[in-house]
């Protein structure tokens, strides 16, 4: 069995952002980067599929963009993967779904990947269109927002999480992809052990102007933080001056709305 993990890096959501001088996407100079969350899990379920089958799958995690996304690869390499594939674009963040998810199934066409797993969505972009695209691109079995999985007999199991806290349960044959969410896993910790063995690991890199062989669809025209809509009032003094005042403010407040 042949499996692909998609994974990308993205910076940390803690960082304080800044739009870049081009005004079309964030400045990276300051920003730490770690890889996206929801591709954690997409790489932890590979792994444990993997355990399960005895070591019979051969993993395979993919990234685009930048150097620094070596990091990445490095880290879902000593969580078990077998060999990483980084294809560099120094250009990444400029792709629009359809090219990045081009890239991907250029790469996988032909391979005989059995399992691609992907991320629900990334958290930069949000767009959660890669992995479903993927698999049209591919012509893969594709179910989306998974919370549970199984496999046995050459078919998976399911669980998707809808929305209301709604539950369903989905079966698929192989060749499929699926995309991962929180609630799926909890993705291991990589020991020092398996780090230094990951320095050992296959790790190729592929340009993507051999991969990429579409156009941009969509382009960020512009790209600027929320309008600040107000200012918070702090309220001081004794507690019976507090609930008056705070009791006017609502009054007023109500009063505006009518």
């Amino acid at each position: 069995m042949k499996v692909l993990v998609c994974i990308k890096q993205v910076p940390d959501m803690e960082s304080r952002f800044k739009v870049n001088g081009s005004g079309d996407w964030y400045d990276e100079a300051d920003l730490a980067y770690r890889m996206n969350e929801y591709d954690e899990y997409a790489v932890e379920q590979a792994v444990q599929l993997k355990e399960q089958l005895g070591d019979a799958p051969d993993v395979t995690v993919l990234s685009i963009g930048p150097d620094r996304v070596g990091d990445a690869l490095k880290k879902a390499l000593a969580m078990g993967c077998d060999r990483a594939v980084h294809v560099q674009d120094p250009d990444s963040c400029r792709k629009d779904p359809w090219q990045i998810a081009d890239i991907i199934a250029s790469f996988a066409k032909g391979k005989d990947f059995d399992v691609i797993f992907t991320g629900m969505q990334s958290q930069d972009r949000g767009s959660a269109q890669v992995g479903v695209t993927v698999a049209e691109r591919l012509g893969h079995n594709c179910t989306t927002t998974l919370v549970g999985f199984g496999f046995a007999d050459g078919v998976i199991t399911a669980k998707r999480e809808l929305e209301g806290g709604l539950k369903s349960v989905v079966k698929l044959p192989l060749p499929a992809l699926v995309t991962c969410q929180l609630g799926l896993n909890v993705p291991r910790y990589p020991t020092l052990p398996n780090i230094m063995k990951a320095k050992k690991k296959e790790f190729v890199t592929v340009p993507a102007a051999e991969l990429l062989s579409e156009e941009s669809a969509v382009a960020t025209e512009k790209l600027y933080p929320p309008v600040k809509s107000g200012s918070a009032v702090v309220l001081e003094g004794d507690l019976a001056q507090i609930a008056d005042r705070l009791l006017g403010i609502l009054k007023e407040k109500t009063t505006v709305v009518k």
